[in-house]
């Protein structure tokens, strides 16, 4: 039996919600639809990306196989939106998986995320 389901968000678990789209907002070009102390949304497409205040929140560490997911990003660019997104608060962690076909950062609370340009 198959459930036809909508995907409509991928809600993120952080401290500061606000701040943390923000971050996004400039790396995605989508505009903060909703924000609030507990809830911050991105994008009035088909799919948003949310993030959502959680008391005591950590980000998780690289490399650690207890991670669960991260997001990846296509760039024209991938010195220069590294640069960009360093300047905005990412971190650039020592482990660098991939070969150069893509950089793993995180973003100011600590969630990984990759860009690509391919």
């Amino acid at each position: 039996m198959a459930v036809s389901a909508k995907l409509t968000a991928i809600i993120i678990d952080c401290a500061a919600p606000k701040e943390l789209a923000e971050f996004y907002r400039h790396l995605t070009g989508w505009e903060i639809t909703h924000n609030d102390d507990d809830y911050a949304y991105l994008g009035d497409g088909p799919i948003q990306l949310a993030f959502q205040r959680v008391t005591g929140y950590r980000g998780p560490g690289w490399p650690d196989p207890a991670k669960h997911a991260h997001l990846d990003f296509q760039v024209a660019d991938l010195e220069t939106a590294t640069e960009d997104l360093l300047a905005l608060g990412a971190t650039k962690p020592g482990f660098q998986p991939g070969e150069g076909q893509w950089i793993t950062l995180a973003d100011p609370e600590g969630h990984l995320f990759c860009i690509t340009t391919a």
